[in-house]
């Protein structure tokens, strides 16, 4: 058994709210390089060069990315053979994002009630998805998740008998109906199977994939290179204006399901796809 102390979790998290809200990571920076040299139209190339240079002045500069610093989203592998001591894990957890957004200047989002609407002030409670896994580590990673590319995300509830074409038409559909709403370029996460909430839980997580990596599943890897060839064409383009690069990336997960249904869930999240990983 491995101790852990509480207030360890809470500076990681502290350190990665403000990591993700001020850089991208690798891959997102290397498909915005990509994106620039494969935009046909000279306003999508003058927006991602924008957005481009709006990259380098946050991380640079160490400011925020985006004025919406999102609503905190943690997903947390903990190994069974820790034992958190001096405090609760959520707690650790909640601690580390307040002081985060506020040692790092972030906007604070969060209304303590969704009808009467009083912000909370330090950006808590986050949203925390726990997995209890083999070992004695713990698996950090940290996802703000702002709400103009939020707001336009869907649940389709489709039957068995939909099968894939169903599944494809339900992306399509979701980033349609989105359209400049969730500040193309976009990040599509698809969650295919499990139940009404387990896809939606898959599809948030999906975002946090590496987009250069790869599934094992031949037919999800074709399913992503099909859409994201489709996404592409539908004209939306960097910042709604028009163009070939409407989305960076479609990543998609999946999971057991019932034998009366295929739920499918579309998680869409903005040029900025923001997140942080730790392993404590």
């Amino acid at each position: 058994m491995r101790e852990l102390q509480a207030s360890q979790i809470t500076e990681a998290v502290k350190h990665m709210c403000i990591e993700a809200n001020y850089s991208l990571t690798p891959d997102m920076l290397k498909a915005f390089t990509h994106a620039v040299k494969r935009e046909e139209s000279p306003l999508g190339r003058q927006i991602l060069n924008q957005l481009e240079e709006n990259l380098r002045i946050a991380d640079k500069d160490q400011i925020p990315i985006c004025q919406d610093t999102g609503m905190a989203v943690v997903f947390i592998k903990v190994g069974q053979e820790v034992h958190i001591t001096g405090g609760s894990i959520t707690a650790a957890i909640n601690e580390g994002v307040r002081l985060g957004y506020l040692e790092g200047y972030l906007r604070k989002s969060v209304v303590g009630d969704p009808i009467e609407r009083l912000n909370t002030k330090d950006n808590t409670p986050a949203v925390i998805h726990y997995e209890i896994v083999e070992g004695d580590k713990l698996d950090i990673t940290v996802a703000p998740k702002g709400f103009g590319s939020e707001n336009m995300s869907r649940v389709f509830m489709l039957k068995p008998a939909d099968g894939l074409e169903g599944v494809k038409n339900a992306i399509l559909t979701a980033v349609k109906d989105a359209g400049p709403n969730a500040c193309p370029p976009m990040v599509i996460g698809v969650g295919i199977g499990g139940t009404f909430e387990k896809c939606a839980q898959m599809a948030k997580h999906a975002l946090t994939r590496n987009i250069d990596e790869k599934t094992d599943k031949k037919w999800v890897r074709d399913l992503e290179e099909e859409m994201l060839h489709k996404v592409n064409c539908l004209g939306i383009g960097p910042g709604g204006l028009g163009g070939r690069v409407t989305a960076l990336a479609v990543n998609v997960e999946t999971f057991a399901t019932h034998i009366a249904g295929l739920p499918v869930a579309v998680n869409i999240c903005c040029h900025v796809n923001r997140h942080a990983h730790r392993i404590i």
